[in-house]
Order: structure tokens, then C-alpha cells, then sequence
């Protein structure tokens, strides 16, 4: 990882050499409250916006933007901001395909470079899980298998989990995916990270154990 983008705030925090982030948040006003200025300081200091987003909540999303001081429609126009909705990243062809999310991640982060952006900055609502779509069962697989490929990049991508909407068992396994978390709206260096090679034995082991009952 290099260091193009200098120090990064976020929750009241600098961010250190992970970049790969879980945030939990109970509701859509805590989690625009901590990432607010994350977000403006991003637009502030010129780095590119990739925000993944339900289709339903993107006026509001917007809206929030707007709230903070961010141009939102100005900078869709220059390209600054890029908003996506589910179905045109995580569930394209209307299935969660992680080999595929895993190379739109590297190439919008690629792209933002090659543009002459400083960063990404990378925030993706994820309960697009919770919906009845072939692959959304690899979530967590999907997850473990970004550490291989954000510590490559200085950008920063958080994750952020509605903890009213997702059960214990999946906040658990994501959490042990990141390693550097927001909750209780402070970023932490995450103690419950597992590494990726033993988390994806674990992962493995546990299918294996349920197709054999």
C-alpha cells in the first residue's frame, strides 16, 4: 500500500494502513452522523465518492449530501461522485456473483486513479443481503476475500450494516471479516479480526459440516 492519499479522518479517527472497514449503525441518522465528515472531507480534499446504494434510498441519500454542504448533482456531473444502485453493482443480472463484485471493486478503485483522483472513497450499503437473490449465502465469503485485494490500495471502503436488519450470527462472521470497525460511532482496530486464509477454512469446514447432516 502506498501513500497517495495522506491521512484520512473518519469517526473521530485516523485511518492506519487497513483500509477494509465494517461500520454498524442502528438506522440511516447514525450512520450519515459518523460518516458525514468522512464524506466531506473527501469532497473537500478532491478524492472521488463511489457510493453503493439502495435505488429506494438515493434521493435521500442525496439529500443527506446536501445537508452536509456537498454539491451532490455538481459533483455527479464532473464524476466526482459516482452513485450505484444495488442492482448495478452487488446484484447485477440479479444475483450476487463475488468474483465479479470483487473485480468491479479493483476496477472502479483503478479507474479512480487513473482519473487523477487522490482516493476513493468507497461506502456501500449492505442489505442487499437480506434479500431472496441467488448468491447473497456468500456474503461473508465475499467479505473474507476483500483482504486479499484492498490491502493493495490506500482507498478506504466501508461496509455499513443496519444492526436493526442483520441477526447476531451474520454481524458476528462480518465482523471477524474487517479489520478495523465503527461501533458505538467509534472506529477501533477490530481484536475479533480473523485473517483471511483461516477464516475461509473455517467458512469451508462449516458447508462441509452441513451437507453431511
Amino acid at each position: 500500500m502506498g501513500t497517495n492519499g495522506g491521512s484520512v479522518q473518519c469517526a473521530g479517527s485516523s485511518l492506519g494502513q487497513h483500509r477494509h472497514i465494517c461500520a454498524f449503525f442502528n438506522g440511516l441518522d447514525e450512520e450519515h452522523r459518523v460518516l458525514r465528515s468522512f464524506i466531506k472531507e473527501g469532497f473537500d480534499r478532491g478524492d472521488k465518492a463511489f457510493h453503493i446504494v439502495d435505488s429506494e434510498r438515493q434521493g435521500e441519500h442525496l439529500k443527506r449530501l446536501a445537508e452536509a454542504g456537498i454539491d451532490a448533482e455538481q459533483a455527479i456531473g464532473t464524476g466526482q461522485l459516482e452513485l450505484r444502485r444495488w442492482q448495478d453493482a452487488y446484484l447485477r443480472g440479479d444475483r450476487f456473483d463475488q468474483d465479479a463484485m470483487l473485480a468491479l471493486l479493483e476496477q472502479v478503485i483503478q479507474s479512480g486513479a487513473a482519473s487523477g483522483y487522490p482516493l476513493t472513497r468507497l461506502v456501500a450499503h449492505m442489505e442487499w443481503a437480506l434479500l431472496d437473490k441467488p448468491g447473497v449465502d456468500d456474503l461473508v465469503e465475499y467479505e473474507i476475500r476483500l483482504n486479499y485485494v484492498l490491502p493493495k490500495y490506500d482507498d478506504p471502503v466501508i461496509c455499513t450494516y443496519d444492526l436493526s436488519k442483520f441477526g447476531a450470527s451474520v454481524v458476528m462472521d462480518i465482523m471477524r471479516t474487517h479489520p478495523v470497525v465503527i461501533i458505538g460511532e467509534v472506529l477501533q482496530e477490530n481484536p475479533f479480526f480473523v485473517p483471511p486464509d483461516q477464516f475461509l477454512l473455517e467458512i469451508r469446514e462449516r458447508r462441509g459440516s452441513a451437507r453431511a447432516r
